[in-house]
């Protein structure tokens, strides 16, 4: 088994131009004591859109390396895929986001249900974990309703994984996603979860639970801060408790998806992780794909241009872009301005909208919303769009870096960011 690191970060590079602007931000990330290692993650659905091959992760992940002389481990995920996606991404990835999360509620057969009820004897009655005040009461109808919900997920990760261990060996890390799903998993539920992953054997390194709240692409969490401090701190209890009982890797670690720009959540993640000396592996995805607009807009003239023609046709077809993002994103309409307006914009206008800076009062979470996933529009303006990154490389990768380094890397593991000093 391919072992991961105790605290991981995922970065997307939907255009394959910023892997070394991402990996300069884990190079100065190190110098300060934040041992992270990154992991370049592009879905299916993402290469479809750019169309792009997976491949093409992994040839600028492994340029990045070389120039900057990273030593330290690094990988290429295969992002939420399945089985009918998982084959074009063997060669080239060494980490698997198994997604189940559209079988979740699907009810597994009435027999496998009972066999793991029967089999599982440790989850009635009340069951202690340590880290956890309290005990869980768990009747045998609890745990024949949780495993109903879940184990017809957790066979169909058993089915992928034995796939991708077939076809590559044991040398890659496997993830297992739930969090794309309607209602947040329980610590209880969670639990009976991993038993069950135990169960096929598979050897996942992180798992990643729906929490309560939203969150929504390229924004802030929106929920009660306390109610996910809690969940959170027992969700860490449980796989440390999972990980002893039921034999799963040591280094079993929660997995925090659309992580990036979660500010408010990260100071009690860090409390937590401190507490229980626990890992995470944190997704920030897209948020680089706003850092190039951002830079286009910086360096003016035909950048700032090119910026504004991407607002202008993303706004345009709003309803179909958003269509797929619909369970993580919230677009108002009334509070995007207009193509006109966005047009007479100065440069300033155009990045302090965009910036994620709440205390700005110009920034605009909905123009923000609509632009993480206008991806698609810039793809296809095709050689265009990427002769402007080649030409507008140098606000763009400073953009890229101090995004996951000043507004992700530090405040997450405890270091002083600039906004702090």
């Amino acid at each position: 088994m391919k072992e991961l690191e105790k605290y991981s970060f995922g970065v997307g590079d939907r255009f394959a131009h910023q892997a070394k602007a991402q990996l300069a931000a884990f190079v100065a990330a190190e110098k300060l004591g934040i041992d992270l290692v990154p992991v370049w993650n592009k879905s299916n659905r993402e290469h479809s859109t750019i169309g792009s091959q997976p491949n093409s992760v992994r040839v600028a992940a492994e340029a990045a390396v070389a120039e900057l002389g990273w030593k330290k481990s690094y990988y290429v995920d295969a992002d939420h895929i399945n089985l009918t996606t998982v084959d074009r991404f063997l060669a080239a990835s060494d980490f698997y986001t198994i997604d189940v999360a559209d079988a979740i509620g699907r009810r597994a057969k009435e027999k496998d249900v009972r066999d793991f009820v029967a089999s599982h004897d440790e989850l009635i009655g009340d069951v202690e974990i340590p880290g956890i005040a309290g005990l869980f009461h768990m009747t045998p109808q609890k745990v024949t309703e949780i495993a109903a919900k879940y184990l017809l997920a957790v066979q169909q990760a058993g089915t992928i994984y034995r796939h991708i261990h077939k076809k590559k060996g044991p040398a890659f890390v496997a993830e297992v996603s739930m969090d794309e799903t309607d209602t947040p998993q329980t610590p209880p539920e969670l639990l009976v979860i991993l038993a069950a992953l135990a169960d096929e054997e598979i050897k996942l390194q992180t798992i990643a639970p729906k929490f309560t709240g939203r969150f929504n692409k390229g924004v802030d969490y929106v929920g009660n801060l306390e109610q996910f401090a809690t969940e959170f701190r027992q969700d860490l209890a449980v796989l440390a408790f999972a990980s002893q009982q039921y034999g799963l890797p040591a280094n079993l670690k929660l997995s925090v998806h659309s992580g990036s720009d979660k500010f408010s959540i990260y100071g009690p993640m860090r409390c937590a992780l401190q507490q229980f000396n626990a890992g995470v592996h944190i997704k920030t995805a897209g948020t680089t794909w706003l850092e190039e607009l951002i830079g286009l807009a910086e360096a003016g003239g035909d950048g700032l241009q090119l910026a504004k023609e991407i607002y202008a046709e993303a706004l345009a077809h709003r309803v179909a872009l958003c269509a797929p993002y619909e369970s993580v994103i919230d677009v108002n309409p009334a509070c995007l301005p207009a193509a006109a307006e966005v047009h007479s914009w100065s440069s300033t206008q155009y990045v302090n909208a965009l910036r994620h800076d709440p205390r700005c009062p110009e920034f605009n979470a909905h123009f923000r919303q609509l632009l993480h996933v206008a991806y698609k529009v810039a793809a296809q303006m095709g050689v265009r769009y990427l002769t402007m990154l080649r030409e507008c490389a140098e606000p763009i990768a400073r953009n890229v870096t101090e995004n996951l380094l000043e507004r992700h890397m530090k405040p997450l593991f405890g270091v002083a960011t600039r906004e702090d000093q």
